[in-house]
């Protein structure tokens, strides 16, 4: 065997274990597209042709091995291919997310010394060539959709057809190159860059290897027992780690991955496929619990009463059948009607009906929501990891999975809690470190190779990690009482009116909130209760929106009363804010979690008015509009007390 031959037979790298795809199951499908309407299928042997002649249409434009390649767009299997070829040559991918703003962008450009881009349309061409000034080392653009790209000239800009056209021709000449440069790289080698949401300040730009992801890959199939016959949907962004990681599980385990036509037709898209293994973040799940209590509210009253009392049945007896424990033979029987009537309905809505195994990560789920679809019969599971460890760390196994823990290490990972309480990892998927920062590197990872989250957490008796919150955001009330922001907050996000909610309370006496109404679902109460409002902050500093949030905050109170620890930080006052957090006001980051410091300096006259007898504050703020506009918006805007109650604890 040559050297060549025997470097590929490894399967170390994701360009060899594609080849390896084509080789034994060729005709299988390894991708699949939505265009137009229509699902274009790609077998493994078309996407082995596809990337190869990709591949080499960027060495003929003289991509060179080591170099930066970044890649911007929606899912596409073109755009998957891409990671692909660059990595085939030895270049690193460094995805971007697509929704960024042109200056977050060249950041990344910049800081990653990007010489190539590869990306979706028009759109994404146009942001990259407004900061081209900015970015001296990006010399080439690559478009794949060549819709109203007609008219760009630069010769610096070419089409992906184009590029792999030219690939085919500089094959012929080298026909062996391709499979020579694949068989340079190995496991251990720099694979992708993925930037971090940069929750706390500039994103950090985590290098990752094939094996980091290979192996991890590996042990979750290993676990959860996928094989090719799996389905996925793939609509998360490119440049998010869970995304990646469920890839790669897909080209190690040889099943199927499907793009959607976009992301507003990915719920009909679900339904057409019928996936088996499906993966979204938990922001994901809340807006899908919201969009389903909506439609019920509009539903008649026969059928909205047959779907509460279901429900009911399915919150007290579901997640008990789902583990296979003991359930009376009543409840057993009403449950199969339940699945009949309302259930299974609402798993074929959501494009569910053939899940075998559902996952949740990114951020922790609130149990309410965990529970709510298991309790209908979706063995959903929480994955708990970070970019650095390539977003494997922990994983619920079937029959032992709860909602306030994120389940026992994963195979081959170690975990525990150091004297602070914080969260150490150390698993096959620990990342190489930081691009251009040793500092922060060795700050994350210490010598023995733990890698610190940040997270705040304890391992229960049972071997189960339970994540409490950030550690920076973990803190007290002046009475010395726990207040954890993240564990409030998801509990109100549970509640189909409330999209967003920002808890303040560490070294104050009580508990505050911040509100984001949900705009779907507050506006369709409206409408059916005849309340008129011209947008969303006229529509959320309306009395009568006030006392819907006031019950749902009161609900929660009460919940915590039941909890020793969380008693005291019931809500005590709150306020709904005049606009919606939103990403391109630098509030939240490209994945929706809060950046708790950029909200404290902004709304810092809001927060003084939660902390005093103030009834009523003005706010005077910049704000981004959809079409990329910046304006002020003035709002008065109503502090309203919550009711709170006794500790129940201490009342029994």
């Amino acid at each position: 065997m040559s050297d060549i031959q025997a470097s590929l037979a490894r399967n170390d790298t994701l360009p060899k274990r594609i080849l390896h795809n084509a080789k034994t199951s060729g005709a299988d499908i390894g991708f699949r597209e939505k265009d137009l309407g229509i699902w274009q299928s790609y077998t493994w042997t078309e996407t082995a042709e596809q990337i190869r002649a990709l591949a080499c249409g960027l060495a003929d434009m003289g991509l060179s091995r080591g170099d930066m390649v970044a890649i911007v767009g929606d899912n596409r299997p073109q755009l998957y291919w891409a990671f692909f070829a660059i990595q085939s040559l030895g270049a690193v991918p460094v995805p971007l997310y697509q929704d960024s703003v042109a200056e977050e962008m060249q950041y990344v450009l910049e800081h990653a010394g990007v010489r190539f881009a590869i990306v979706e349309n028009q759109e994404q061409t146009d942001k990259l060539l407004s900061v081209m000034d900015q970015c001296p080392a990006l010399e080439r653009i690559i478009y794949e959709d060549p819709r109203g790209m007609r008219h760009y000239e630069q010769d610096f800009v070419s089409s992906y057809a184009d590029v792999q056209e030219s690939g085919r021709a500089h094959d012929r000449a080298n026909p062996n190159f391709y499979l020579a440069e694949v068989a340079k790289s190995g496991g251990g080698d720099l694979a992708v860059i993925l930037y971090t949401s940069g929750t706390t300040g500039r994103p950090k730009g985590v290098m990752l290897s094939a094996d980091n992801f290979i192996e991890s890959s590996l042990r979750l199939s290993d676990m959860e027992n996928l094989t090719s016959k799996e389905e996925i949907i793939c609509y998360t962004p490119m440049a998010w780690v869970g995304d990646h990681l469920f890839i790669v599980q897909a080209i190690t385990s040889g099943f199927t991955i499907n793009c959607p036509e976009s992301g507003e037709t990915v719920l009909s898209d679900l339904r057409e496929i019928g996936p088996t293994c499906y993966f979204s973040p938990s922001a994901n799940f809340e807006s899908l619990l919201t969009s389903m209590m909506i439609r019920m509210e509009n539903a008649g009253v026969v059928k909205r009463t047959m779907f509460n009392y279901f429900i009911s049945i399915a919150k007290r007896v579901g997640v008990d059948i789902l583990e296979g424990r003991p359930v009376s033979f009543l409840d057993r029987l009403l449950y199969r009607l339940g699945d009949f009537c309302v259930y299974g309905p609402l798993r074929n809505n959501l494009g569910l009906s053939r899940v075998r195994v559902a996952y949740t990560a990114g951020a922790p789920l609130g149990p309410e929501v965990f529970n709510f679809f298991r309790g209908i019969g979706i063995n959903l599971k929480q994955l708990y990891g970070q970019t650095e460890c390539t977003a494997y760390a922990c994983i619920q196994r079937d029959g032992d999975v709860r909602p306030d823990t994120v389940g026992p290490p994963a195979e081959d990972c170690d975990v525990k809690i150091d004297a602070n309480g914080e969260i150490l990892l150390k698993g096959p998927g620990n990342f190489i470190g930081y691009l251009k920062n040793d500092a922060a590197t060795n700050e994350t990872r210490d010598a023995d190779g733990w890698l610190h989250t940040g997270d705040a957490g304890i391992m229960t008796d049972e071997g189960h990690l339970k994540v409490i919150d950030r550690a920076k955001d973990v803190g007290t009330l002046t009475n010395g009482a726990l207040f954890a922001p993240q564990y409030i907050e998801n509990k109100l996000k549970y509640f189909p009116f409330i999209r967003e909610a920002v808890v303040h309370g560490a070294g104050h006496d009580y508990v505050t909130a911040f509100i984001n109404i949900d705009l779907e679902a507050v506006g369709n109460w409206a409408e059916r209760h005849g309340v008129s409002y011209s947008g969303y902050t006229d529509l959320a500093g309306q009395a009568i929106v006030y006392d819907l949030i006031e019950k749902d905050i009161a609900e929660v109170n009460q919940g915590l009363a039941f909890d020793s620890e969380l008693s005291s930080s019931q809500i005590r006052r709150f306020l709904i804010l005049h606009k919606e957090l939103d990403a391109d006001d630098g509030e939240l980051t490209r994945t929706r979690k809060v950046r708790r410091s950029v909200i404290a300096d902004r709304y810092d006259d809001l927060i003084n008015a939660l902390y005093s007898d103030k009834d009523q504050v003005s706010i005077e703020a910049e704000m981004t509009f959809e079409d990329g506009r910046t304006g002020v918006i003035k709002a008065d805007l109503a502090v309203r007390s919550a009711p709170t109650f006794d500790s129940m604890r201490e009342a029994g």
